[in-house]
């Protein structure tokens, strides 16, 4: 395994919670860089910074490079680094969401040797920053996906129907 490793930066944002919502992700190895993004017309933040993850892992054509993944999501590297995500498999997700992505993820890290590091925020951090505005732009332009799973389960209605 080669010492060079693949940087992995991401993010995700939505206009409300849920609303319309995009993912931003830069990836650098040995100087090149490639950046993705996408927006959906109904999802949460959350599921954008998981699937900016997702997205990212997509991308890399090779195992043969550890990769270190950097989020402003404590909801991600939490789940991962805490060790939840393996206890929402073993209780089958009892009450949690994302179940789909959670699954998702979990197929697709195990091809790799990640490494997880959390940074601020919009706090000046110029990867982190271009993620945002790749997110952002993403959620706010006129080509929206569909995600489809949220649309279709209990999540989705019971954060828009309100009574």
């Amino acid at each position: 395994m080669s010492i060079n490793s693949i940087e992995l930066y991401t993010d995700g944002s939505s206009r409300g919670n849920p609303g319309p919502g995009g993912y931003g992700v830069v990836l650098k190895f040995n100087g090149a860089v490639k950046e993705l993004a996408k927006g959906f017309r109904l999802t949460t933040n959350n599921r954008m910074e998981l699937l900016a993850v997702i997205e990212g892992l997509r991308a890399i054509k090779t195992t043969q490079h550890p990769i270190r993944v950097f989020s402003d999501s404590k909801y991600v590297i939490d789940a991962i680094e805490k060790g939840w995500l393996k206890n929402w498999i073993k209780t089958g997700f009892k009450g949690k969401k994302n179940k789909d992505l959670w699954l998702e993820y979990h197929a697709i890290a195990a091809n790799f040797n990640i490494s997880f590091s959390w940074v601020k925020g919009h706090n000046g951090h110029p990867e982190n920053e271009r993620c945002d505005v790749l997110a952002v732009q993403a959620a706010t332009g006129s080509n929206l996906g569909i995600d489809s799973i949220f649309e279709a389960t209990n999540d989705a209605l019971d954060n828009t129907i309100r009574f």
